[in-house]
């Protein structure tokens, strides 16, 4: 386990050196090692120098420096784009945050409680130095409509000590260049569903004759953005449509739609293969055993937050098109859900195999896929779409894999104007907000229309029987 902490630094030539020593002194985990990154954003004060006498006594520091100042934003961009460890935590280089305390932040993530940890200055630390009345108002202030609009309960939204994992910071597109990165953090952590924890911290805090930099003007301009990242969902860097399935996440009345079209053939021993951000997931519970799968990591850490000791949920990492993945599952579920996956897979003839493989004798596949590949536009490569599927070819293959085809219908007619549109004309790669939520809306229109319009719907459905013993 290795840690990565970030240093941004703008002229701070007098404490660089000083809090560089005491992040390398700083009392860690024995399974924890450490990685320290130190980017310069375009000092003019004679910090470069120190930079470059601080690698030179400790050549495994990383030394980063930024062409232009852009701000404390773009700097910690950079810094988490060059990081290698499995978690970043932010350590300004001023001295107001104490590098001793770094154990106290690890310990919520690595006993796995924790995505994201906070250091907070308004918990009972064990001290902490008395400064501006107006200053920590306006930090509770912001963490208050911070707090409101993200429905979270933090003290200290404004902290800049923040601990988390690796993969999720690397996920995370930071757009605010400057201070605005505290609020914009912060609100998509909680969009995100990522576990957030407060630990109390020492906060020596410095005055403006001493160097302080935030002013109220940070202050105004961290309002704009917890407005802004409340109605923008700007949660994924590009990466396999994440994007698309978290606005689609929000799109409860049509995925209770889709769970009611396929609960007639669900059992109560369930495999869910590609489960996603759990979408679905939750409209087919309760069950007696329930195995939700995907094989993306930031899914299953999503999942993983999600139904921790909620049994009987199980979260497993799992590739339909690998055979080794369903070594021990053979015969063990009464049903699979396989819904909008195998267009993902190249080999979609191996995973349909894998999934008759893990099917008890009698029990059903419900498999959901794009249909017409006339449809297929920009949405589907945002996707990932390899393929979308005609009916005979569904048919196919899933016999071809051993199963009974029960059934092939068409779903959501309603949807293949939208998609064409979206896809084909306008070559959009994501959904407006706007837009799912007025096609979420009026589900309950579209439920009626299904049996009216003349066309066949965006999806195909099939419900595949493996024969009985």
């Amino acid at each position: 386990m290795k840690l990565s902490v970030l240093i941004p630094v703008f002229n701070e030539k007098y404490t660089l050196a000083q809090m560089v020593e005491a992040v390398l002194v700083a009392p860690l985990p024995p399974e924890v090692s450490r990685e320290v990154i130190v980017v310069d954003d375009a000092s003019t004060d004679g910090t470069a120098v120190v930079v470059q006498e601080i690698v030179r006594q400790h050549p495994s520091v990383i030394a980063l420096c930024q062409p232009k100042n852009c701000g404390k934003g773009a700097a910690l961009r950079a810094g988490i784009a060059r990081a290698s460890g499995d978690i970043i935590v932010f350590q300004d280089a001023d001295l107001e945050y104490a590098p001793a305390e770094l154990s106290k932040l690890l310990a919520p993530i690595l006993s796995g409680e924790a995505d994201v940890v906070y250091g907070s200055r308004f918990l009972s630390g064990e001290r902490r130095r008395v400064l501006y009345f107006w200053h920590s108002l306006g930090n509770r202030l912001l963490t208050l409509l911070s707090n409101m609009l993200t429905d979270l309960n933090l003290t200290d939204m404004e902290t800049c000590y923040k601990m988390a994992r690796a993969d999720l910071l690397k996920s995370i597109p930071i757009r605010c260049n400057r201070f605005g990165v505290e609020p914009e953090l912060t609100a998509k952590f909680a969009k995100r569903g990522c576990r957030i924890y407060e630990v109390p911290i020492s906060y020596r805090g410095r005055t403006y004759h001493e160097g302080k930099k935030i002013t109220w003007r940070d202050a105004c301009k961290a309002l704009g953005v917890i407005f802004w990242f409340k109605l923008v969902d700007d949660l994924y860097v590009e990466h396999y449509g994440h994007a698309i399935l978290h606005s689609l996440s929000n799109t409860h009345r049509f995925n209770r739609w889709m769970a009611d079209v396929l609960h007639p053939w669900l059992g109560e021993r369930v495999l869910e293969v590609g489960a996603g951000m759990g979408n679905l997931t939750a409209q087919f519970l309760p069950r007696t055993y329930y195995m939700a799968t995907d094989i993306d990591p930031l899914h299953l850490h999503y999942l993983s937050n999600r139904y921790t000791g909620k049994r009987p949920v199980v979260v497993q990492a799992l590739d339909v098109a690998e055979a080794t993945h369903f070594q021990g599952l053979e015969n063990h579920f009464d049903s699979v859900i396989c819904l909008n996956v195998l267009e993902h897979v190249a080999q979609d003839a191996a995973g349909l195999r894998n999934i008759f493989s893990a099917l008890a004798p009698g029990g059903r596949a419900l498999i959901l896929v794009p249909r017409s590949q006339r449809l297929f536009g920009t949405l589907d490569a945002a996707l990932g779409h390899v393929r979308r599927y005609t009916a005979a070819d569904l048919e196919q293959k899933i016999q071809a894999a051993g199963f009974e085809v029960e059934k092939i219908f068409t779903f959501n007619r309603v949807g293949v104007p939208g998609w064409w549109l979206n896809g084909r004309v306008l070559r959009r790669k994501h959904f407006g907000r706007l837009q799912l939520k007025f096609y979420d809306a009026l589900v309950w229109l579209w439920r009626l229309l299904e049996r009216i319009l003349p066309w066949p719907g965006l999806s195909l459905i099939a419900v595949a029987r493996k024969p009985a013993a």
